[in-house]
């Protein structure tokens, strides 16, 4: 525990200007998180300051920010005093403005920070892996949902979310892709031992499963390929006759390995396709080519508004699909539901 964190009071108190007010106690590392443990419907996405969702302003008090350049504040933002509550520790008690979200905006799940171990890492593509922690008196989670993982030696949290469907037995499973630059990927990826402990924070994410007596299409880029099996999963597992339209997209042929962890789910429910977007021997490749979106609208346009679209990967292809979506064939907002990997 950092000793900005053990600085905090166990009884500080943050108002929220014309609505709840919660508290931030000795183990809650930022404002969002404590909101959100306290079943506030905070605006956020990525939890972890690139997507700018929980941006708010601080109207009395003093809050230490962890990340002063994060992405998720543009210039204009900060000169006009705006700050991310997932960057934010108060350092007392406070007063701020956010626009709070409604009923159904709320956390289905209240987050929990717990310790986990890892069990396994198993090897998807040269540069992916999945890894299996066990979590000690874990909450449960929603298909599609995410967690934060605290990789030990490493400054902040990483946002992962689960591959899986919940069984009840406190195993958590990832996949992650390591990212040249990316300190916490390597450690999850290649250092971390079999049978150390992290600590994990979840579960968050408002892209999870909803009833529905829509088909599903999901549509996964590079490591968003874990919330879209385990949404996969989950409509599978329903009692219904609903299909999974699932659309992976890829950069070459060795990424294929992640592919294969669609195969057992092929069948009269579930159709996948996948999507290269630069194949290195085109003529040797007989699949579909191209950016992922674009396989999306001409394999279903014009029946796009027929169908609940889940969607998890990099934020220019969650930025293509909105577009193909809500702007080219105006599929209702409520059926749309995405994680934007920052």
């Amino acid at each position: 525990m950092s000793e900005v964190i053990a600085a905090l009071l166990p009884a500080t108190r943050i108002e929220v200007d014309n609505g709840p007010g919660f508290t931030v106690g000795p183990n809650d590392d930022t404002l969002l998180r404590a909101a959100l443990r306290a079943g506030l419907a905070f605006p956020y996405e990525c939890s972890v300051g690139g997507c700018g969702a929980c941006r708010f302003e601080l109207l009395e008090g003093v809050v230490h920010t962890l990340w002063e350049g994060a992405p998720g504040l543009s210039e204009r933002d900060r000169k006009r005093g705006k700050r991310l509550a997932c960057q934010s520790h108060p350092q007392g008690d406070a007063r701020i403005r956010v626009r709070l979200g409604s009923e159904a905006d709320k956390p289905a799940v209240l987050p929990r920070r717990i310790t986990a171990t890892l069990t396994d890492r198993r090897a998807i593509t040269d540069d992916m892996v999945e890894l299996r922690l066990k979590l000690a008196n874990a909450p449960t989670f929603l298909a599609g949902q995410y967690a934060l993982l605290y990789p030990p030696g490493v400054t902040g949290a990483r946002a992962y979310s689960m591959s899986h469907l919940d069984q009840g037995n406190g195993e958590w499973r990832f996949i992650v892709r390591r990212t040249p630059s990316g300190r916490g990927s390597t450690v999850m990826c290649t250092e971390l031992p079999v049978g150390a402990t992290l600590d994990i924070d979840g579960p968050y994410g408002h892209a999870w499963l909803r009833p529905s007596p829509r088909d599903a299409v999901c549509v996964a880029g590079g490591s968003g390929l874990g919330p879209m099996l385990s949404i996969a999963r989950g409509v599978l597992a329903e009692n219904s006759a609903r299909r999974v339209h699932f659309f992976l997209g890829l950069r070459q042929e060795a990424e294929l390995g992640a592919a294969a962890e669609l195969q057992t789910l092929i069948g009269e429910r579930l159709s996948a396709t996948v999507v290269l977007s630069s194949p290195g021997n085109p003529s040797d490749w007989s699949g579909a080519t191209g950016f992922v979106h674009a396989e999306v609208e001409r394999q279903l346009a014009p029946g796009l508004g027929t169908f609940d679209h889940y969607m998890a990967g990099p934020p220019p292809m969650i930025d293509a699909m909105q577009d193909l979506l809500m702007v080219r064939h105006q599929v209702p907002f409520e059926q749309i539901r995405f994680d934007r990997y920052v």
